[in-house]
């Protein structure tokens, strides 16, 4: 008996950020696939899939905001389902990758909770991870199945080469953000500073920036990092470049987190403007920020989705430069 082989796209998401997986289901003029998601009285969670998926190549699209652990559980609850219900290929997509900045241990006695986060992917089913700049890239390496790291940057760039004017300089917030950095001068053709910090280990979030190493009197600095979390590390770093003499201080960050107090930072703070994606939904109080500027990485997230569904590869999208 021989029957002709055919391949079904189906797109769902997770309730943490519907606008996104929206906006990539259109790009790919596709709808998302009609999913029950619910919650018993005691915060345990349900998932139905109200249409067939047997067979069918399944993206599930979730970032992990707040509240972090329901959406983690709500994403590996789905993906159970739909193996269960006999998919095909399940390809868990992460744009903001939970508990990322856990991938190693610091003080003894310490989780790798990133690690323990991709083996839970693989229990509940998922053939493959999806994720975009990711805290660190070792984290691509904590499960045996595909990991497909994208990137924002390419995005970001296009959008600084049409908005400064001047000298500039690309500014890394601490020594793990050099190569990243390094990608920006590169495809902006400009300088690159960094700055030196310690971290307080009595305190979470809390950072206290310590000199600049690199020339950045009378330019325009922009900071580069994976995340805005409480702002700490950024509001720290502005403040020095514009005592070191920068003309103007942004940032360019993937995931704005913007927990409590960031807002409040960022409104009182020396940076000229804040660029970040729609990884994550924005809290409410970031709507007043007049120094915000969100650009959509959906393009980026339906390149790739439509890259693995075709078997086609993913890093030529980003250059080689997703790593």
């Amino acid at each position: 008996m021989r029957v002709a082989s055919s391949k079904r796209l189906m797109i769902f998401s997770g309730s943490a950020n519907v606008p996104l997986a929206e906006d990539v289901a259109e790009i790919l003029e596709e709808k998302l696939g009609a999913v029950e998601l619910s919650s018993f009285a005691n915060g345990e969670i349900y998932v139905r899939y109200k249409k067939s998926v047997r067979g069918a190549d399944c993206f599930v699209i979730q970032s992990h905001s707040s509240p972090v652990n329901h959406h983690i559980m709500e994403q590996l609850i789905m993906i159970d389902a739909l193996q269960r219900a006999s998919a095909k290929r399940i390809t868990a997509v992460v744009p903001f990758f939970g508990y990322a900045r856990q991938d190693k241990k610091v003080r003894a006695r310490e989780p790798i909770t990133a690690r323990l986060l991709a083996d839970m992917f693989l229990a509940a089913g998922a053939d493959r991870i999806v994720s975009v700049d990711l805290h660190t890239g070792q984290i691509q390496g904590f499960t045996s199945k595909p990991f497909d790291h994208l990137t924002a940057l390419h995005g970001f760039a296009d959008y600084l080469t049409g908005t400064l004017s001047g000298p500039s300089v690309i500014v890394s917030p601490d020594s793990g953000r050099v190569k990243l950095a390094e990608k920006y001068a590169k495809h902006l053709g400009t300088e690159m500073a960094l700055i030196y910090k310690r971290r307080r280990t009595d305190l979470r979030n809390e950072v206290e920036a310590l000199w600049v190493v690199g020339e950045v009197e009378d330019r325009h600095a922009i900071i580069v990092d994976d995340m805005v979390d409480t702002a700490g590390t950024l509001i720290s770093a502005a403040k020095l470049l514009k005592a070191r003499g920068a003309l103007t201080v942004r940032a360019v960050a993937t995931h704005g987190v913007l927990s409590h107090p960031a807002v409040d930072r960022i409104k009182n703070s020396a940076l000229e403007e804040l660029i970040i994606t729609n990884s994550l939904p924005l809290p409410p109080a970031a709507e007043s920020l007049t120094n915000l500027s969100v650009l959509s990485i959906a393009p980026q997230l339906a390149q790739a989705i439509e890259a693995i569904f075709h078997d086609r590869s993913v890093s030529k999208l980003f250059r080689g430069e997703n790593f």
